[in-house]
Protein backbone atom coordinates (compact mmCIF):
# COMPACT_ATOMS: atom_id res chain seq x y z
CA UNK A 1 0.00 0.00 0.00
CA UNK A 2 1.62 3.55 -0.95
CA UNK A 3 0.11 6.40 1.19
CA UNK A 4 0.78 10.01 0.08
CA UNK A 5 0.35 13.18 2.44
CA UNK A 6 0.54 16.73 0.83
CA UNK A 7 0.52 19.56 3.16
CA UNK A 8 -0.09 23.09 2.23
CA UNK A 9 -1.16 26.18 3.89
CA UNK A 10 -0.10 27.60 7.28
CA UNK A 11 1.15 30.76 8.18
CA UNK A 12 4.09 30.52 5.45
CA UNK A 13 2.24 28.83 3.17
CA UNK A 14 5.59 25.61 2.67
CA UNK A 15 4.15 22.64 1.26
CA UNK A 16 5.09 19.32 1.96
CA UNK A 17 4.88 16.11 0.97
CA UNK A 18 5.78 12.74 2.25
CA UNK A 19 4.91 9.00 0.86
CA UNK A 20 5.55 5.39 2.59
CA UNK A 21 5.06 2.02 0.85
CA UNK A 22 3.94 -0.55 3.50
CA UNK A 23 4.25 -3.18 1.61
CA UNK A 24 7.61 -4.78 2.91
CA UNK A 25 7.07 -3.38 6.33
CA UNK A 26 6.27 -5.43 9.40
CA UNK A 27 3.30 -3.20 10.64
CA UNK A 28 1.90 -2.96 7.40
CA UNK A 29 -1.49 -4.33 8.31
CA UNK A 30 -1.96 -1.91 10.95
CA UNK A 31 -0.67 1.46 8.45
CA UNK A 32 -3.84 -0.20 6.43
CA UNK A 33 -6.64 -0.50 8.56
CA UNK A 34 -5.95 3.17 9.68
CA UNK A 35 -5.25 4.22 6.10
CA UNK A 36 -9.07 2.41 5.36
CA UNK A 37 -10.67 4.16 8.39
CA UNK A 38 -9.48 7.18 7.13
CA UNK A 39 -10.47 7.06 3.66
CA UNK A 40 -13.90 5.99 5.08
CA UNK A 41 -14.17 9.23 6.77
CA UNK A 42 -12.60 12.36 5.20
CA UNK A 43 -14.77 13.83 2.60
CA UNK A 44 -13.48 13.35 -1.47
CA UNK A 45 -13.75 17.40 -1.51
CA UNK A 46 -11.71 19.73 0.58
CA UNK A 47 -13.39 20.81 4.02
CA UNK A 48 -13.28 24.33 4.73
CA UNK A 49 -10.76 25.22 7.17
CA UNK A 50 -9.40 28.47 9.05
CA UNK A 51 -6.98 30.88 7.57
CA UNK A 52 -3.33 30.23 8.11
CA UNK A 53 -4.78 26.17 9.36
CA UNK A 54 -3.35 23.19 7.18
CA UNK A 55 -5.17 21.03 4.62
CA UNK A 56 -4.01 18.11 3.73
CA UNK A 57 -4.26 15.68 0.34
CA UNK A 58 -4.11 12.10 1.21
CA UNK A 59 -4.20 9.81 -1.16
CA UNK A 60 -4.00 5.84 -0.57
CA UNK A 61 -3.29 3.45 -3.59
CA UNK A 62 -4.65 6.25 -5.94
CA UNK A 63 -7.53 7.08 -4.10
CA UNK A 64 -8.14 10.65 -2.64
CA UNK A 65 -9.56 12.61 0.20
CA UNK A 66 -8.91 15.65 1.84
CA UNK A 67 -8.68 17.00 6.04
CA UNK A 68 -8.52 20.55 7.19
CA UNK A 69 -7.26 22.12 10.69
CA UNK A 70 -8.88 22.38 12.69
CA UNK A 71 -11.40 19.29 12.27
CA UNK A 72 -8.82 16.41 11.83
CA UNK A 73 -9.78 12.91 13.29
CA UNK A 74 -8.19 11.12 15.53
CA UNK A 75 -7.16 8.71 12.88
CA UNK A 76 -6.87 11.43 10.08
CA UNK A 77 -4.33 13.48 12.73
CA UNK A 78 -2.57 9.98 13.35
CA UNK A 79 -1.94 8.67 9.78
CA UNK A 80 -0.83 12.30 8.83
CA UNK A 81 1.29 12.19 11.98
CA UNK A 82 3.06 9.01 11.10
CA UNK A 83 3.36 9.86 6.85
CA UNK A 84 4.89 13.22 7.33
CA UNK A 85 7.21 11.77 9.72
CA UNK A 86 8.25 8.27 8.50
CA UNK A 87 7.92 8.91 4.72
CA UNK A 88 10.21 10.13 2.43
Amino acid sequence: MRIQVRRTGGFAGIERRAEVDTSARPDAPEWQALAERVLASAPGTMPAGVPDGFRYEITVDGRTVYAADPRLTDDQRELISRVLKEGA
